[in-house]
């Protein structure tokens, strides 16, 4: 082993063809000596209790439970049960199998959320437009239970599909999303009419799902915003808000430093022009009938 490289308590995961893959500390490749005892013994009591579930808690899923109680196993453990009690009272599975969301196209035209291809480390990036929000309608395209039925059905297809693909593309285990949420023309008004929504999807990417955030860039933040973010804190933990970049109207050096301009759309500063929009296109390694799409940034570690 070079001596640029620590030694790590564990060995590389398999299948990375990135020679200059680095995995960042806590990640299977880079644990101490005490991180991989960690994982061990909570590998250990979850088998002891009939509780391990080998579909859903590989070394990489334990170790970001893990990462987000600081290595504190009893934590980590509670963090993780309460995750899969919340699995079956959500019905994640049957939302999985069964789920369609027929008015996407409706609600794109006033509420776009959507993934676009990848940013320069291989993330999907996921890109959300508040600005647009139009609450009446909104109300009667759909309502707020299939909403966040919607938003953990793309959680998991992010999570069995997009980042495995993305994986794939770049060469190397890709855990986490670039996220871009844009505020333009944004209303006070309209946030707090939403804010039990984006109250409780924040609470899920954070406690369902862990570690899943690797860039957050909240764009066209409008001055009255301060207030806002003021609101939303509390509701994130220290080291999420520490991945959250607030930027104003000047956001598109910062953007296209993280993504490729051929991989943002158009009306962010970039290049990209999807036949159809890219809200809708949902472009990227993870759709075979965009293969290779996407797949066009370095493949650097951060």
């Amino acid at each position: 082993m070079s001596s640029t490289v620590p030694a790590s308590a564990s060995p590389l995961p398999e299948g990375i063809t990135d020679p200059n893959y680095r995995p960042l500390p806590g990640r299977l490749g880079n644990l101490t000596v005490p991180m991989q005892h960690g994982l061990d013994t909570l590998k250990k009591q979850l088998n002891e209790e009939g509780l391990f579930v080998p579909e859903r808690m590989d070394d990489a899923t334990l170790l970001r439970f893990l990462r987000a109680r600081k290595f504190d196993v009893p934590k980590a453990k509670a963090m993780l049960l309460a995750q899969e009690q919340w699995r079956k009272d959500f019905g994640v599975d049957d939302i999985v199998k069964n789920f369609t969301f027929d008015e996407k196209e409706e609600l794109d035209k006033i509420y776009p959320q959507f993934y676009h291809k990848m940013d320069k480390d291989g993330r999907p990036i996921y890109i959300e437009r508040l600005g647009y929000l139009d609450i009446k309608r909104l109300h009667e395209i759909t309502s707020k239970e299939r909403q966040l039925q919607r938003l953990v059905f793309e959680y998991e297809k992010f999570v069995d599909e997009r980042l495995p693909a993305c994986s794939k593309a770049v060469g190397h285990p890709v855990e986490t999303s670039c996220t871009i949420l844009d505020l333009h023309n944004v209303s006070l008004t309209n946030f707090y009419r939403v804010k039990d929504y984006v109250s409780e999807a924040a609470s899920i990417g954070q406690d369902r799902y862990p570690e899943r955030m690797g860039k957050f860039y909240i764009i066209n933040a409008p001055w009255a915003f301060s207030g806002v973010w003021q609101l939303i804190k509390p509701w994130l933990d220290e080291v999420t808000v520490s991945k959250i970049d607030i930027l104003g109207s000047g956001y598109k050096d910062k953007l296209l430093a993280q993504i490729p301009p051929e991989n943002l759309p158009k009306d962010l500063g970039g290049k990209c022009q999807c036949p159809g929009g890219c809200s809708l296109s949902d472009i990227g390694p993870w759709n075979p009938q965009t293969e290779g799409a996407g797949a066009n940034g370095s493949a650097s570690n951060t």
